[in-house]
């Protein structure tokens, strides 16, 4: 799996270039459910709290983004040819700044993280609300449909399988975790192939060609058994 395998590119409105967007212009529904932290309503059941998820390669856990101290980082993983090529967030540190700020501005869709393996960071993932998404508008959303965005950043870490193991514990987490969700979504880009492989090998399901704003994208599902 190379770069970014699930997300083009920044969102308008989460920050990022203008004319990539995936699913359009973020909307404006008041969000659905969920109990009010101090960070705002917590619509994902939680994501801070779903604790260790044991893998092949090791112990995987997703660690919600400190905007300063993670910075650096991340905008260096941004930074790379084969994350920016469906990111397209290259650029000083003020530029994935800008996209952090708009993914944590307290709505509670959205929860940017770090993916650590044995306590090492390996990737940045979104897990948001893919039924209060614009994403929604283009496939058969059902309530508390969860979405993921993510990115593997160290160029070691790319290659060797990680991905898929990463991607079916953090679905099997999910489903455990969010009782009401039925479905689990992804929609990377269709030229993405070690995103797609990626994916099916963590038991998601290719059911629909999407033409979204800025890309045409494969509709990724994995669905609550029985």
């Amino acid at each position: 799996m190379q770069g970014q395998p699930a997300h083009p590119a920044a969102r308008p409105g989460r920050a990022g270039r203008p004319g990539r967007d995936p699913v359009g212009v973020r909307d404006h529904r008041q969000p659905r459910g969920g109990r009010v932290t101090a960070a705002g309503p917590d619509l994902l059941d939680g994501v801070a709290g779903w604790g260790p998820m044991p893998t092949a390669a090791g112990e995987f856990r997703l660690r919600p983004v400190d905007p300063a101290a993670d910075l650096a980082l991340l905008a260096a993983w941004m930074n790379d040819p084969a994350v920016d090529a469906y990111w397209e967030l290259a650029g000083p540190p003020a530029t994935t700044a800008r996209h952090l700020a708009a993914q944590l501005d307290g709505d509670g869709r959205s929860v940017p993280c770090v993916g650590l393996l044995d306590g090492v960071p390996v990737g940045y993932w979104e897990v948001y609300r893919a039924d209060l998404d614009p994403l929604a508008l283009h496939y058969p959303a059902r309530p508390h449909d969860t979405g993921l965005h993510l990115l593997l950043g160290p160029a070691e870490a790319r290659g060797r399988g990680l991905g898929g193991l990463l991607l079916a514990a953090l679905a099997d987490r999910i489903l455990a975790r969010r009782p009401r969700c039925e479905q689990v979504v992804a929609e990377p880009d269709v030229r993405n192939a070690p995103s797609l492989r990626a994916f099916r090998k963590a038991g998601f399901d290719r059911c629909a060609a999407l033409d979204l704003p800025g890309k045409r994208a494969a509709l990724m599902v994995r669905r609550r058994a029985g």
